[in-house]
């Protein structure tokens, strides 16, 4: 929780009606951290001069939210967790029917794009992906499926079908894999959870918030996920006392949804 410091206090008011964001949900000492490196980049020397700057610069405050949502992400993140993915977790899920998966911080679309590749190999062809972000500018981004060859980089080379070169240079998420994927805003923090899911997949987003923080969004998982369903986290991350939330582990970085 930020602390209370008045001057942070009031820039943690500006900051959540410029952009909807409760800074408090955030690690303290790391958000502190990087507030005044962003102070010192915008030559401000106060809380107090940076919300009253954010709350008037439109381009200022662009730049609060970028650094705040931390857009971090790649394709197959992690390879022998997808390996696991599709050779230990998904044959326990896939049984004929459609799969419901959520990609909850999905930043430009890496990691949706890379789920449904791998749903797509396992033979679940009418898988649905729900893909989430709270920064509506990277979902645009994420949507049109355009992407350059270094982000393509760790894409094994027999995978590079699901992509089409086109003459400019770039790479296009085929259709195919595309159409499975639906991109929407949400925040993690405040609003609702889906329901009735076969799987949660959220990377790398909870290890920036406070521990109270980070319970509250895997209890929602938990609920979010049919008795059964997974949870998959990324490799800095661990579900503490699982069973108290109402997951058992399954193999690193995946936790299944208990009855």
């Amino acid at each position: 929780m930020i602390s209370q410091d008045p001057a942070l206090s009031l820039l943690r008011r500006r900051v959540m009606d410029v952009t909807g964001i409760d800074i408090g949900c955030y690690k303290q000492q790391q958000m502190e951290r990087r507030l005044r490196a962003l102070l010192d980049r915008s030559r401000v020397e106060s809380y107090y001069e940076y919300a009253k700057m954010i709350e008037n610069d439109p381009e200022k405050a662009r730049e609060l939210w970028d650094f705040i949502t931390i857009n971090v992400t790649e394709f197959f993140r992690n390879p022998d967790r997808y390996r696991d993915l599709q050779e230990k977790i998904l044959p326990t899920l896939y049984a004929g029917k459609p799969l419901n998966v959520w990609s909850a911080g999905c930043a430009h679309g890496a990691e949706p794009y890379s789920l449904a590749i791998v749903l797509h190999e396992t033979g679940a062809a009418a898988h649905r992906i729900l893909a989430t972000d709270i920064d509506r500018r990277v979902l645009d981004r994420a949507r049109a499926g355009v992407y350059e060859e270094n982000d393509l980089k760790n894409v094994p080379p027999e995978r590079m079908r699901y992509f089409v070169k086109g003459d400019n240079g770039k790479y296009v998420v085929a259709d195919s894999i595309k159409k499975h994927v639906a991109f929407t805003y949400h925040d993690l923090l405040s609003d609702g959870y889906p329901g009735d899911l076969d799987m949660v997949v959220c990377r790398n987003v909870v290890i920036y918030f406070t521990e109270e923080a980070k319970e509250r969004v895997f209890r929602g998982f938990a609920a979010a996920l049919r008795p059964g369903g997974i949870l998959f986290v990324g490799e800095t991350e661990t579900v503490f006392n699982p069973r108290i939330i109402g997951f058992e582990p399954v193999t690193p970085f995946f936790y299944r949804r208990v009855q």
